[in-house]
């Protein structure tokens, strides 16, 4: 198994990453009995360190996970990050953080312990516009005690990624089964009207931002009015900007469904971004 850089983390040992295998029974692999996390180191440690240890606290607690000690804490986890950037001489980093609980058995678990995979490979930010999007077609989000973090629901967005290239697009926006607005495939969904932002409610299903997370407190910061709540996409579609958000980089939509936006040039975003830096 290989990660893209020359080690990784399995349970805290730094281990050569081309001559690790995962061994089985994997909880993970047979019953997607876990979670993941996707963090971005940088010169000056982890980026949303709060935000990140925020969901991955509660994603354990929802799931009936254990956290290990070289991750239950917002400075354990930025140590135990840093030391698998160092090793392989990334000052910026793409890190994947992989949880699954411990044990066999059928679907009904026998013990709260996990075990935990960390992998890395050089961050680049991914900000350039969207210049064609729409909204998904093939599938929905469906709300769930679990539906905020990442990994349970993962299939429903391989899937809209697939959807996104047969159309040629460049992103698809999902909708909850209710039809409300929920996401884009790997990244929050916000938009402004009348300088207001707007963001989805957790209710529409999707998964809870980091990004998303920190740019809201960047905005009470600037006194920006916030919504979150469940919007049709004919609200959506009548925002003066829109934008898509994770940790890799902040997209401003130029089209969706047949509507062009100048989000890039809209003086919300642009004071976001600026207030962000």
């Amino acid at each position: 198994m290989t990660s893209g850089s020359e080690f990784l983390l399995y349970n805290g040992q730094l281990l050569p990453a081309a001559e690790f295998a995962l061994p089985l029974p994997n909880r993970g692999l047979f019953f997607n009995d876990g979670f993941f996390e996707t963090l971005v180191w940088a010169e000056t440690g982890l980026r949303y360190h709060q935000q990140h240890q925020e969901r991955l606290e509660r994603a354990a607690r929802v799931l009936g996970l254990t956290l290990p000690d070289a991750l239950a804490t917002p400075h354990s986890l930025s140590q135990t990050l840093g030391q698998l950037a160092s090793a392989n001489a990334l000052p910026q980093a793409r890190i994947r953080l992989q949880l699954w609980r411990q044990g066999a058995g059928l679907y009904a678990p026998t013990t709260s312990g996990c075990d935990w995979l960390v992998t890395c490979q050089p961050f680049s930010a991914f900000d350039a516009p969207i210049a064609r999007a729409d909204f998904a077609q093939t599938v929905h989000t469906h709300f769930s005690a679990f539906s905020f973090c990442k990994g349970p629901n993962a299939l429903t967005y391989v899937r809209a990624a697939q959807e996104r290239a047969e159309r040629q697009l460049d992103e698809v926006f999902l909708l909850s089964a209710q039809g409300y607005v929920a996401e884009a495939v790997s990244s929050a969904v916000a938009w402004v009207k009348e300088e207001a932002i707007y963001t989805p409610a957790p209710e529409a299903g999707g998964v809870s931002g980091v990004r998303l997370a920190h740019l809201r407190t960047v905005a009470q910061g600037l006194g920006l009015s916030w919504h979150t709540g469940l919007y049709s996409p004919a609200e959506l579609l009548a925002a003066e900007a829109i934008w898509t958000a994770n940790v890799a980089g902040i997209r401003a939509v130029e089209e969706l469904a047949g509507v062009t936006y100048a989000s890039s040039a809209h003086p919300v975003l642009r004071q976001l971004l600026a207030a962000e830096k």
